[in-house]
Protein backbone atom coordinates (compact mmCIF):
# COMPACT_ATOMS: atom_id res chain seq x y z
CA UNK A 1 0.00 0.00 0.00
CA UNK A 2 3.04 2.26 -0.02
CA UNK A 3 2.49 5.48 -1.97
CA UNK A 4 -1.30 5.22 -1.77
CA UNK A 5 -3.28 8.39 -1.08
CA UNK A 6 -5.45 8.14 2.00
CA UNK A 7 -8.85 9.78 2.46
CA UNK A 8 -9.31 11.88 5.57
CA UNK A 9 -11.57 10.53 8.29
CA UNK A 10 -13.65 13.40 9.72
CA UNK A 11 -14.09 14.93 12.20
CA UNK A 12 -10.47 15.94 12.82
CA UNK A 13 -9.49 17.61 16.08
CA UNK A 14 -6.15 18.98 17.19
CA UNK A 15 -4.60 21.62 19.44
CA UNK A 16 -2.02 24.25 18.50
CA UNK A 17 0.10 25.69 21.31
CA UNK A 18 0.97 29.37 21.26
CA UNK A 19 -0.50 32.79 20.72
CA UNK A 20 -2.71 33.14 17.64
CA UNK A 21 -1.38 35.63 15.11
CA UNK A 22 -3.57 38.18 13.34
CA UNK A 23 -3.62 38.38 9.56
CA UNK A 24 -2.86 42.07 10.14
CA UNK A 25 0.45 41.34 11.90
CA UNK A 26 3.16 43.76 10.84
CA UNK A 27 5.78 41.02 10.53
CA UNK A 28 4.97 38.56 7.75
CA UNK A 29 7.34 35.99 9.27
CA UNK A 30 5.18 35.91 12.44
CA UNK A 31 2.17 34.89 10.36
CA UNK A 32 4.22 32.33 8.41
CA UNK A 33 5.59 30.78 11.63
CA UNK A 34 2.04 30.54 13.06
CA UNK A 35 0.77 28.85 9.87
CA UNK A 36 3.66 26.35 10.03
CA UNK A 37 2.87 25.65 13.68
CA UNK A 38 -0.75 24.91 12.72
CA UNK A 39 0.30 22.51 9.95
CA UNK A 40 2.80 20.82 12.29
CA UNK A 41 0.02 20.30 14.86
CA UNK A 42 -1.98 18.27 12.33
CA UNK A 43 0.73 15.59 11.98
CA UNK A 44 -0.62 13.43 14.78
CA UNK A 45 -4.21 13.38 13.46
CA UNK A 46 -3.54 13.02 9.74
CA UNK A 47 -2.69 9.68 8.16
CA UNK A 48 0.58 9.53 6.26
CA UNK A 49 -0.05 10.02 2.55
CA UNK A 50 -3.40 11.75 3.07
CA UNK A 51 -4.88 13.91 0.38
CA UNK A 52 -6.87 17.09 0.90
CA UNK A 53 -10.62 16.60 0.67
CA UNK A 54 -12.59 18.14 -2.16
CA UNK A 55 -15.88 18.16 -0.24
CA UNK A 56 -17.57 20.71 2.03
CA UNK A 57 -15.88 21.56 5.32
CA UNK A 58 -16.87 23.27 8.55
CA UNK A 59 -14.25 24.65 10.90
CA UNK A 60 -14.56 25.21 14.65
CA UNK A 61 -11.91 27.38 16.30
CA UNK A 62 -11.81 27.83 20.08
CA UNK A 63 -9.02 30.15 21.17
CA UNK A 64 -7.84 30.02 24.77
CA UNK A 65 -5.55 33.03 25.35
CA UNK A 66 -3.35 33.14 28.44
CA UNK A 67 -4.87 36.47 29.47
CA UNK A 68 -7.34 38.95 28.04
CA UNK A 69 -6.97 38.77 24.27
CA UNK A 70 -5.34 41.70 22.51
CA UNK A 71 -6.96 42.42 19.18
CA UNK A 72 -10.13 41.16 17.54
CA UNK A 73 -11.10 37.49 17.32
CA UNK A 74 -12.00 37.73 13.61
CA UNK A 75 -8.42 38.72 12.70
CA UNK A 76 -6.99 35.33 13.75
CA UNK A 77 -9.24 33.31 11.43
CA UNK A 78 -7.62 33.95 8.03
CA UNK A 79 -4.10 32.66 8.86
CA UNK A 80 -5.64 29.51 10.36
CA UNK A 81 -7.78 28.83 7.29
CA UNK A 82 -4.84 29.62 5.00
CA UNK A 83 -2.70 27.07 6.87
CA UNK A 84 -5.35 24.37 6.38
CA UNK A 85 -6.02 25.12 2.70
CA UNK A 86 -4.37 22.64 0.31
CA UNK A 87 -3.49 20.60 3.40
CA UNK A 88 -6.88 19.50 4.79
CA UNK A 89 -9.10 20.87 2.00
CA UNK A 90 -8.29 21.91 -1.55
CA UNK A 91 -9.78 25.41 -1.75
CA UNK A 92 -11.21 28.10 0.54
CA UNK A 93 -14.58 27.92 -1.21
CA UNK A 94 -15.15 24.48 0.38
CA UNK A 95 -15.40 26.07 3.83
CA UNK A 96 -19.14 26.45 4.36
CA UNK A 97 -19.07 27.41 8.01
CA UNK A 98 -16.60 28.82 10.52
CA UNK A 99 -17.40 28.93 14.22
CA UNK A 100 -14.87 30.93 16.22
CA UNK A 101 -14.94 31.79 19.89
CA UNK A 102 -12.45 32.97 22.48
CA UNK A 103 -12.40 31.71 26.04
CA UNK A 104 -10.44 34.17 28.15
CA UNK A 105 -9.34 32.87 31.58
CA UNK A 106 -11.89 34.92 33.55
CA UNK A 107 -14.70 34.05 31.11
CA UNK A 108 -14.46 30.26 30.92
CA UNK A 109 -17.43 28.19 29.88
CA UNK A 110 -18.51 24.80 31.26
CA UNK A 111 -18.71 22.45 28.25
CA UNK A 112 -21.36 19.74 28.60
CA UNK A 113 -19.50 16.77 27.16
CA UNK A 114 -16.23 17.86 25.54
CA UNK A 115 -14.20 15.40 23.46
CA UNK A 116 -10.92 14.27 24.97
CA UNK A 117 -9.03 16.67 22.67
CA UNK A 118 -11.20 19.64 23.70
CA UNK A 119 -10.91 18.60 27.35
CA UNK A 120 -7.12 18.66 26.95
CA UNK A 121 -7.36 22.17 25.51
CA UNK A 122 -9.55 23.36 28.38
CA UNK A 123 -7.13 22.16 31.05
CA UNK A 124 -3.90 22.65 29.05
CA UNK A 125 -1.32 25.39 29.30
CA UNK A 126 -2.49 28.57 27.64
CA UNK A 127 -2.39 30.18 25.13
CA UNK A 128 -3.62 27.56 22.71
CA UNK A 129 -6.01 27.00 19.84
CA UNK A 130 -8.43 24.07 19.52
CA UNK A 131 -9.36 23.19 15.93
CA UNK A 132 -12.11 20.83 14.78
CA UNK A 133 -12.83 20.13 11.12
CA UNK A 134 -15.91 18.33 9.89
CA UNK A 135 -17.17 17.25 6.49
CA UNK A 136 -20.77 17.95 7.58
CA UNK A 137 -21.38 21.72 7.78
CA UNK A 138 -24.89 21.09 9.13
CA UNK A 139 -24.04 18.67 11.96
CA UNK A 140 -24.96 21.00 14.84
CA UNK A 141 -28.07 22.19 13.01
CA UNK A 142 -29.64 18.76 12.63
Amino acid sequence: MEGMAVELDFPLEFVVSGTAVSHQAKRRESVDRWKSRIRDATVEVLPEGHFATGGPVSVTLFYFPGSEMAGDIDNIVKPILDALCQHIYMDDDQVERVLVQKFEPEKMFQFGSPSSILEGAIVGDKPLLYVRLSDNPFEELE
